[in-house]
């Protein structure tokens, strides 16, 4: 086997386990309960990170929480995770989020991602839909802020902002688009 072969196939081994690892975890799907955890534990999280953020939750119309959004790749990559949509403090429908990428990635992250509905209008609008898109059928505001800042006093004109951290805490300049958010059962 020449070296381009070998190249080729070392490549191809490792997109293919990443592929399956990636499988598994999306075969393996959370209980409602194992969710509501996670996402209680993300809010805690988001409202101890965030200067102001139990304000700012206590006025948004919805609240979607993904707590742990995998994301691995080799050339080829992709992210999933499953989540709740909280109304009112109470979880009202579970989702997932799934994206595909290709492009120069290795690697894989763990990631929390809180999407807040500012607006109702908003909120019915990706109620409503049979699988939402992040770009296409709305918009995202990733918020961005100085240290001790306080979220509720700053201008958001959008109706959707997104909030996106790691194990290290708040993530500055990412971005969600593409993403595509479905309704599952749990």
């Amino acid at each position: 086997m020449n070296k381009l072969n070998r190249l080729y196939f070392v490549v191809f081994a490792t997109a293919a386990i990443l592929a399956m690892t990636f499988t598994q975890q999306m075969a393996y799907a959370n209980s409602a309960r194992e969710i509501n955890i996670k996402v209680d534990s993300a809010l805690q999280r988001f409202k101890k990170e965030v200067s102001g953020g139990s304000r700012f939750l206590n006025n948004a119309k919805g609240v979607l929480v993904f707590p742990d959004v995998i994301k691995a790749g080799f050339g080829i990559g992709g992210e999933y995770g499953e989540g709740s949509l909280r109304i009112g403090g109470k979880t009202v429908e579970y989702y997932n989020t799934a994206a595909a990428s290709i492009g120069f990635q290795l690697g894989g992250q763990v990631k929390t991602v809180v999407i807040i509905f500012l607006e109702q209008n908003a909120l019915n609008k990706f109620r409503q839909s049979d699988g939402w898109k992040v770009g296409v059928d709305g918009s995202v505001a990733i918020v961005e802020w100085g240290v001790g800042e306080d979220i509720n006093t700053m201008d958001i004109n959008n109706p959707v902002v997104g909030f996106v951290f790691d194990n290290k805490g708040l993530m500055y300049n990412l971005t969600i688009e593409g993403s595509k958010i479905t309704k599952i059962v749990r």
